[in-house]
This record gives structure tokens, C-alpha cells and sequence, in this order.
């Protein structure tokens, strides 16, 4: 048995759609269990929708309009579709009553994305002659928490699972089962929703509970880049990839699984290959706990925009106890996430998103040091074996210097194996070139 997860972009319309179903055909003797995400920009239009919704106005056409075409091209009759589209019709309606929209009104709004994708896929499937059925994810087992818009799975969802896939994988019953990505249902029977990766985490937590031969996730490159193609051009697929370099990846800008989706899978060992949909053929990527051969050098260079440097010191705060717990606690107060750090005993060199409000917290570490705030900077990260840096940085700084770029901050992860760096957001692109052709050439 494997896993197959096909995102948004995946199944986006008529065409991406019967794609991946062809995909799903071509894999149906190793009995896949599918997973998928709402169709394209479905979940942006149903909060757009709900927001409407608020202000008194109902309208579902774009939903309606890309279901409707979708099912018109594919040649399938999914009465199911039409009947959520009136369910979700009853919902926003309320909303616009109400003119209010609560966190667990919002997750049942979302749900509706992925659930007519599920329906729309089974019967594309069915038509092309390969049994299906589509299955709400609370169907075969998923019960969370009630934290609504980013719900935890609860721990019996590791027996649920092959409860409710066991006849499934082990040949009693042959359709497919194409399962909702991204929501479940707590005790109450009210849906939820997982978060952010939450889809990943759908896939991967089927994988583990069932312990598949492997989960696939269907992107529209060969598996992971050393880095991104439209950045530099001669970067490469990888063939293997541990979990924590896959982690580090996602943390720091590729477009891989989301580092909780790694959690069902570590606990487990089920390995996840990263796949192209345009490539049929192509190997892609493994993720495995650790590397079939040596460990290499480098993975890969990456990097995220739109980077916030803070420096903060204070020399009053010299030999005292306490200086970073207090910092610590303002981005605890103000709810601001830190991405980078570098520290010594009175000063502390930290970077933030950009769209992160600074002023109250600006405001409130004033009052104990003096604070510098410095926006349109990036993190270039490069993924290695950060126990042999040295060899690393020289290479990389030695390029970066004949380039003429500054590298402003500099950080290694407790991972081992990140080294972060900032520089200025307009030389990003070129610093990732330059790193990439020292440490790849």
C-alpha cells in the first residue's frame, strides 16, 4: 500500500484533474490511498466568499463556476457537488444573517473545498474504469482537538486508521479510497481543521498509521532542488534527503512538506518520495531518516524574502540575570515569531517576518536596551552537514567576497544542519547563485 497526495495546483481544473487520476491509474496495483487539497484557489474563494458574507452579500459563482465547468469538461455526474454547493449556500446565507464569522463557523466553511474535490476525483476515477469512493477524512478515523482553524490529531487516530483502511489494504475491498486532506472532526462531531500544512499532515499520518511502503507527494518539479530552478539554473534534483534536512528546507523557503507533516512519518520510519506530475518517470526525491550512503557536504541553498533584522542591546544589562528571558518574553507578549537569532551577553541579533507588527514590542524592549530595527533583508540558508563548517563558510564567503556582498548576520542551527545568513533582500537571488555554483561546482 502507498500514499498518494496531490495538492491544489495538482488538481486545480479539468485537466490537472484527469492528470492526476491518470497518475492514480498507474499506480493502482500497489492499492494507493489518495489524498487531496481543495481544487486551485478554492479556499481563498470561500474566505472571500465568507467576507462577503459578513457584509451582507451571498455569492458562491466562482466556487460554483470552477466545480461546474470541471465536472461539464471531466464528463461526470457528481449530484454530491451540487448538493454541497446548496449546503454551502444555506451556510454563507447565516453568515450574512449573523454578520459575524467564528473559527469554528470558518472551519466548517473551508471544508467545503475538500470535500467536492474528493467527490470530483472518485468520479472522474470511476469513468475512467478504476473504483472509488470518496472519503470525508472523520470517515476513516481522524478526530482532533477542538482548536479550530489549527487542530491537533488525537492519539487514537494511530488505530482508527488501519481500523477503517484494514479490509482496504489488505484486498477485501478494491475502490480507492480519495480522502479530504486538511480537516477532521473532534469528539463533538464538529469539523475542523489542521493548520497550516494540514493536508501533509492528512497524508503522512495515513502513511504512518498503516505503514506504507512509501508516501507520494505530487508537485510540478523533480522532487527537491539543490535550489530553486528560477533562481539558479543549473540547480539539480536530489535523490535522498533525510527528515531534519527536509524540515530545515521547508522552514526556510522550499516548497516541501511542512515540518509537522514530518512528525506521523518520523515516528514511524515510512519514507516520503517526492514526485513530479509532469514526469511520470522521473525517481524524485526520498526523505528517509538518514542518508543510504555518506553524508554529503550540501543539499541545498535556499533562501526567504521579506526578512526583518532587530538589533537589541544593552550594556546596562551587563553580568545581570534575566536580559534574553526578557527579551524572549515580549515576543511571547506580542505573539511574534523569531526565524533567525544570534546572541551574546548584552546584545541579541534576531530576524522576523516583515509582516509582522513591530511597534508594541519595539516599544516595550526600549525600555530595558536600545533597539534598531532594519527591514528588505533575506535569509540565505544553506542545508549541510553543518559539522564540517568550516569548509562550508570558506568556500562560500570566499566567492560571496570576490562578489562584493556583505553578509550582515550569520547563524548555525542547533540542528546541525543549517547555516543561516542574512543579506540585503535585492542580492538574495545573486548570493544564492554564488553559494550554490562555490559549494555545488
Amino acid at each position: 500500500m502507498i500514499v498518494m497526495k496531490f495538492g491544489g495546483s495538482s488538481v486545480a481544473d479539468a485537466e490537472r484533474m484527469r492528470r492526476a487520476a491518470a497518475i492514480i491509474q498507474a499506480y493502482k496495483d500497489e492499492r494507493p490511498a489518495v489524498v487531496l487539497s481543495a481544487m486551485g484557489d478554492t479556499t481563498d474563494h470561500l474566505l472571500e466568499a465568507a467576507e462577503a458574507a459578513v457584509k451582507g452579500t451571498v455569492s458562491i459563482e466562482k466556487i460554483e463556476s470552477l466545480h461546474v465547468s470541471a465536472a461539464r469538461e471531466l464528463g461526470v455526474d457528481v449530484p454530491e457537488v451540487y448538493s454541497l454547493l446548496d449546503e454551502l449556500k444555506t451556510l454563507l446565507t447565516g453568515i450574512s444573517m449573523l454578520h459575524e464569522l467564528t473559527r469554528r463557523t470558518r472551519d466548517y466553511l473551508v471544508s467545503f473545498g475538500e470535500r467536492m474535490s474528493v467527490r470530483m476525483m472518485a468520479a472522474c476515477l470511476a469513468k475512467a474504469g478504476t473504483p472509488a469512493r470518496p472519503c470525508d477524512s472523520w470517515d476513516i478515523g481522524f478526530v482532533s482537538d477542538s482548536n479550530y482553524t489549527d487542530a491537533e490529531l488525537l492519539e487514537e487516530v494511530w488505530e482508527s486508521i488501519p481500523k477503517s483502511l484494514g479490509r482496504y489494504e489488505s484486498g477485501a475491498e478494491a475502490e480507492i479510497p480519495v480522502v479530504t486532506g486538511f480537516i477532521a472532526k473532534d469528539r463533538n462531531g464538529v469539523i475542523t481543521t489542521l493548520g497550516r500544512g494540514g493536508s501533509d499532515l492528512t497524508a503522512t499520518m495515513i502513511g504512518a498509521a498503516m505503514h506504507v511502503k512509501e508516501i507520494q507527494t505530487w508537485k510540478d518539479v523533480d522532487g527537491i532542488m539543490t535550489a530553486d530552478p528560477r533562481i539558479v539554473k543549473d540547480a539539480r534534483p536530489l535523490a535522498e534527503v533525510t527528515y531534519e534536512e527536509a524540515q530545515e528546507l521547508a522552514l526556510f523557503g522550499s516548497q516541501v512538506l511542512h515540518p509537522r507533516s514530518m512528525i506521523p512519518c518520523r515516528k514511524t520510519g515510512t519514507p516520503v518520495r517526492v514526485k513530479n506530475s509532469c514526469n511520470i518517470k522521473s525517481p524524485g526525491t526520498l526523505i528517509v531518516e538518514q542518508h543510504s550512503g555518506a553524508r554529503p557536504l550540501v543539499t541545498a541553498v535556499t533562501k526567504v524574502d521579506n526578512v526583518t533584522l532587530i538589533d537589541i542591546q544593552s550594556s546596562r544589562m551587563l553580568g545581570a540575570a534575566g536580559f534574553l528571558a526578557h527579551i524572549f518574553n515580549q515576543f511571547l507578549k506580542w505573539n511574534i515569531s523569531i526565524e533567525v537569532i544570534a546572541t551574546s551577553e548584552v546584545s541579541v541579533s534576531l530576524t522576523v517576518s516583515s509582516k509582522a507588527d513591530l511597534s508594541g514590542l519595539a516599544e516595550d524592549i526600549r525600555r530595558v536596551a536600545d533597539v534598531s530595527i532594519n527591514t528588505g533583508k533575506a535569509i540565505i540558508t544553506i542545508i549541510c552537514d553543518a559539522f564540517r563548517s568550516s569548509t562550508i563558510l570558506a568556500k562560500a564567503f570566499s566567492a560571496l567576497e570576490k562578489e562584493g556582498i556583505n553578509v550582515q548576520m550569520i547563524s548555525q542551527g542547533a540542528s546541525k544542519v543549517n547555516i543561516s545568513m542574512l543579506v540585503d533582500e535585492e542580492q538574495a537571488g545573486r548570493t544564492v547563485e554564488i553559494i550554490h555554483t562555490s559549494l555545488f561546482a
